[in-house]
């Protein structure tokens, strides 16, 4: 083997879509398969996958997938995938789990699935993958030790250093350091906390702070948190039992996640703690805490909906205690305060991460990622997981920790890494980017579609209608003039406007198909410059002329 490739096709340059290449001796594996939410531009998208052209191309040499935690940016993307291929999945048993649930709902009913345990070694074609325990916001996330004829790559995954973490099973750092005497030819690693200074708090910080504050509550307390998150989901159930609260989940996300880490023994709640939705009300308010979804500020959320008064079973009342224990994903910001500013208007008592200690990341700050790099002691660096500021950062870390910037990568999604022993360098570009998922659609529609969508958004639409006689070319229907988002004053779309559409349209005697196109163009060109100069707006004009 003189050499192989690695291919990012998601999480560099951006937070979430991580997707990641190996190819050698004719054989693919494929870290994680993830999805990303979409940006506040992407108006009507639902969520947005890898371009996975590049693996769908060679699906005959794709051999596996292997997960190195549950989380829905490194799994979300899997049942696109596996709707082309079939090939197994390996990773941890709560990992594996959440694919499977996700593959349900995308009715695919067979996966192979292979649990591993730490430490655990996969064959792949040429490699060999050792899964090595790492802590994060969820159990079972796994880095990895990937073994080639060319060296030795370690893959992080996401992982922070928790040496007090809710399992009691601290991340394997002594394996790290083992894989660094062994000799590391290059090291992947996590930056999303690259900006952050000294090191990222220990869970068990969170747990206590939370636990402080139902324990003071004097009314309902609720918690809204990702409802991944189950070592923090079992800290709550955890303090609410020794506080004779009873619990109730609200959210799907958050029922599923909580059913499956029962199911696996990552949660076991006292036998009478849990109840029912519909059996709030037989409790004072003192012994009920509910867990929700909603800590984005989603409009449509469990949270949102109880701060509106519009859920089924729960409104924020007067005295109820609630805790955003989230971080806000960059881009929710004013959703999240919005959703904030009105359980303050409805009497709530709230805590959230810019307030409180009701929040630690999963992710390693700049000391821990020093750790990483002086126990892995790399040849070649290349930061992953992070936007490319984070990318430039972690990549100056390494050069301040020793290493020669020659060996120090700095790579975007599409870049062909080729590893050769003593040797890992840039040597091309494949196609990579982002395919949106819109209901049914996959991937059918573009930065076109977008920005229509963008300009409706913000300046509405003109719809005109006019019938033309097929023998003298003049209008003979309408015209009628119905707008959409662009003003409340119908005046402006009166007799002033109908009259120049048809003057427009009666200058064309003959519709023809090609006239009909130009008459089309000609009355969107002299329409919206009339509602430009009434209104100083620009709406989609679009003209529906027929013959009769």
């Amino acid at each position: 083997m003189k050499g192989f490739k690695i291919i990012p096709m998601g999480g560099l340059g951006e937070i979430g879509k991580n997707m990641m290449v190996f190819e050698g001796d004719g054989s693919i594996f494929v870290v994680d398969c993830g999805l990303m939410f979409p940006e506040e531009r992407m108006l009507g998208i639902d969520f947005v996958i890898p371009d996975m052209t590049y693996v769908l191309e060679r699906k005959d040499m794709l051999k596996g997938i292997v997960v190195t935690h549950g989380h829905e940016d490194h799994i979300g993307a899997i049942p696109f995938l596996l709707k082309e291929v079939d090939v197994p999945i390996y990773g941890g048993r709560l990992s594996l789990e959440m694919v499977r649930e996700r593959l349900k709902e995308s009715g695919i009913k067979r996966a192979s699935m292979e649990v591993v345990n730490p430490r655990d070694v996969v064959k792949i074609g040429p490699f060999e993958i050792e899964f090595i325990r790492v802590s994060h916001s969820i159990p079972d996330g796994f880095g990895l030790g990937i073994r080639s004829p060319c060296g030795l790559v370690v893959h992080t995954g996401d992982f922070k250093i928790d040496h007090t973490p809710p399992d009691g099973i601290p991340m394997d750092l002594r394996r790290f350091a083992e894989l660094g005497e062994e000799g590391v030819l290059l090291l992947l690693s996590d930056s999303t906390n690259v900006e952050k200074e000294g090191v990222t708090p220990s869970e068990k910080v969170v747990g206590e702070r939370i636990e402080r504050i139902i324990g003071e509550a004097k009314g309902r307390v609720i918690i809204a948190t990702f409802a991944s998150n189950i070592l923090r989901i079992r800290e709550v159930m955890e303090s609410a039992a020794r506080y004779r609260r009873k619990v109730a989940i609200v959210g799907k996300a958050m029922e599923e996640n909580v059913r499956i880490a029962m199911d696996l023994g990552y949660i076991r709640p006292r036998k009478d703690l849990l109840i029912g939705l519909n059996e709030i009300r037989r409790y004072p308010g003192k012994r009920i805490l509910i867990l929700t979804t909603g800590s984005q500020g989603e409009p449509m959320s469990a949270l949102s909906q109880m701060a509106l008064g519009d859920h089924r079973f729960v409104r924020i009342e007067k005295g109820d205690t609630v805790l955003i224990s989230a971080r806000t994903i960059p881009g929710n910001e004013r959703m999240v305060f919005h959703l904030i500013n009105q359980l303050f208007r409805m009497g709530a008592r709230v805590f959230y991460e810019a307030v409180s200690e009701i929040h630690v990341s999963g992710h390693a700050s700049r000391e821990d990622l020093k750790t990483i790099l002086s126990l892995v002691r790399p040849s070649f660096f290349i930061p992953i997981h992070g936007e490319f500021r984070h990318l430039v950062f972690h990549a100056d870390l390494a050069l301040e920790m020793g290493m020669k910037r020659e060996r120090v990568i700095i790579a975007e999604n599409g870049d062909l890494i080729k590893v050769s022993p003593g040797s890992v360098r840039k040597v091309g570009k494949v196609r990579a980017g982002n395919v949106l998922v819109d209901g049914k659609g996959i991937g059918d529609i573009g930065d076109l579609v977008l920005r229509d969508r963008i300009r409706l958004a913000q300046d509405g639409m003109v719809v005109v209608i006019a019938g033309v006689s097929r023998s003298t070319g003049e209008v003979v229907v309408g015209p009628e003039i119905i707008s959409k988002g662009v003003t409340h004053d119908e005046a402006i779309f009166g007799d002033k406007a109908r009259e120049l559409v048809a003057s427009t349209i009666n200058s064309y005697r003959i519709l023809g198909e090609v006239e009909g196109e130009a008459v089309a163009d000609e009355v969107r060109r002299k329409l919206r410059s009339y509602i430009a100069g009434r209104t100083a707006r620009n709406p989609m004009v679009i003209p529906y002329i027929f013959e009769v």
